[in-house]
């Protein structure tokens, strides 16, 4: 088992080897700013890929969708030990067979653009990857591959596959806006932090000294304090003195305002970014972002020369 196992690893390390390698040349390749052409065997892949205003793009795309909600059920129903018992082959092949589809689909991906490296950096390059490689990891660590419910991240793509701009739009407005809230949201979280401390450990000095109380120490009274203030409150621990049970009054009250707090902020940056402007959906070659401007002629991203 041990000299399977290593010979495993050492497949796997050539293997990433390779693939840098590759994304390396690839990358270095990329210097020329003019597009793909269509009808090259490079252009018709990236077109069918990354574009989805076409018939086999779209087809393509509809495909790629069918097969991440066939992974997710498999996930989801092998989980049931009844159903993993009797099905146990069958969910076994689906997996695999919907994994090297996803592998072979990454590998076109890093193909079909000129800079690989810009794609698997961006938001669907790193969600494709690890919606492929907890498959691979169960090699080495048991239970890894329930990780691939990552793969439901891909459904993401179903606005663009079905032109369905205005909630793209919305999508990059909240994208802008917590982007642009979290500095303020940090600052918030880090005042949280340090009144959560003071507040739990005041309870441990008003409730630490009885005998029957559930505040022990200071980290479980911090704890309680998260719990109330959060307004979750699970009941294992409740403050028993009057004064205790005056200050966890207080702490539920301001729970409220505090939930409010973040909600205010990003709600001003989603104002602040409101815009009327349309986009189109097509993807760059070069590093494949998409939303760009109607009139773009480059990409927002690289300033590669867009398509016509």
């Amino acid at each position: 088992m041990n000299f399977l196992r290593a010979k495993l690893l050492d497949g796997f390390r050539k293997i990433f080897y390779e693939y840098s390698l590759f994304v390396y040349i690839c990358s270095m390749s990329a210097r020329n700013e003019t597009p793909f052409d269509k009808k090259s065997f490079r252009g018709k892949i990236h077109n069918i890929i990354f574009e989805a205003n076409t018939f086999w793009g779209k087809t393509f795309d509809i495909a790629l969708l069918i097969l991440i909600v066939i992974s997710i059920l498999v996930l989801f129903l092998e989980s049931v030990e009844s159903y993993n018992i009797v099905y146990y082959r069958l969910f076994y092949y689906i997996e695999w067979v919907v994994t090297i589809l996803f592998t072979i689909e990454y590998i076109a991906r890093l193909y079909a653009v000129k800079r690989p490296i810009k794609y698997v950096t961006s938001f669907y390059g790193v969600i494709d990857l690890l919606a492929t490689l907890p498959a691979y990891l169960e090699f080495f660590i048991t239970g890894s591959h329930f990780f691939l419910i990552l793969r439901v991240m891909r459904l993401l793509r179903i606005f663009r596959i079905f032109k369905l701009v205005r909630f793209l739009d919305e999508r990059n407005t909240l994208t802008y806006s917590i982007r642009n809230s979290w500095p303020k949201i940090s600052y918030f979280l880090f005042f949280l932090l340090l009144t959560v401390c003071v507040i739990g450990t005041l309870m441990y000095l008003i409730e630490g000294g009885h005998p029957s109380s559930g505040f022990k120490n200071i980290p479980v009274s911090i704890y309680w304090c998260i719990v109330t203030m959060t307004t979750v409150g699970y009941g294992d621990i409740s403050p028993i003195t009057p004064l205790g049970q005056f200050l966890a009054s207080a702490i539920m009250i301001l729970g409220y305002s505090i939930i409010a707090v973040p909600t205010g902020i990003v709600s001003a940056e989603i104002t602040k970014h409101r815009r009327n402007q349309p986009m189109q959906s097509e993807v760059c070659q070069n590093c494949a972002e998409e939303n760009h401007l109607p009139d773009a002629k480059h990409c927002h991203q690289c300033g590669h020369i867009l398509q016509d």
